[in-house]
C-alpha cells in the first residue's frame, strides 16, 4: 500500500515516534493527540478497516488485543480507552486498521 500513511510509517519512509514494535504490530504516538497519551496500534499487515476482518485474521486480532494492555503498562497508564473508528462515517481518516489508545489522565466522554 504505497499511498497508506501507516504503511509508510511501518516501512520507515515517514517518521513517527514508535513506542512498541514486534514482527506483526507497531504502536506510535498520534501527531494530533486527543489525550496526554494518544497512541496508534497497527498491524503491519495492511487491512483497510475492521470491516475487512476475516476469520483467518482472528490470530492477528488476538495479538492486537493482547498488545494493548502491554503497551498501556509500558506507558504507565493507570487507565485507558481504546477506540477503533471504522469507515468515513465512523470517523476513520486513515484507512489502515488501527486502535487508538488514550490515557494519561481523566478522559471526557463515554461512561
Amino acid at each position: 500500500m504505497t499511498d497508506c500513511l501507516f504503511c509508510k510509517i511501518k516501512d520507515r519512509t515517514v517518521p513517527a515516534e514508535i513506542v512498541f514494535e514486534n514482527d506483526e504490530l507497531m504502536a506510535f504516538k498520534d501527531i494530533h493527540p486527543k489525550a496526554r497519551v494518544h497512541l496508534l496500534l497497527i498491524p503491519k499487515f495492511h487491512l483497510d478497516s475492521l470491516d475487512d476482518i476475516l476469520p483467518a485474521h482472528s490470530e492477528l486480532l488476538a495479538k492486537l488485543m493482547l498488545a494493548i494492555p502491554e503497551i498501556a503498562k509500558q506507558q504507565q497508564l493507570q487507565g485507558y480507552r481504546t477506540i477503533i473508528n471504522t469507515g468515513a462515517q465512523g470517523g476513520q481518516i486513515i484507512f489502515h486498521l488501527h486502535f487508538h489508545i488514550l490515557g494519561g489522565g481523566p478522559l471526557p466522554g463515554f461512561h
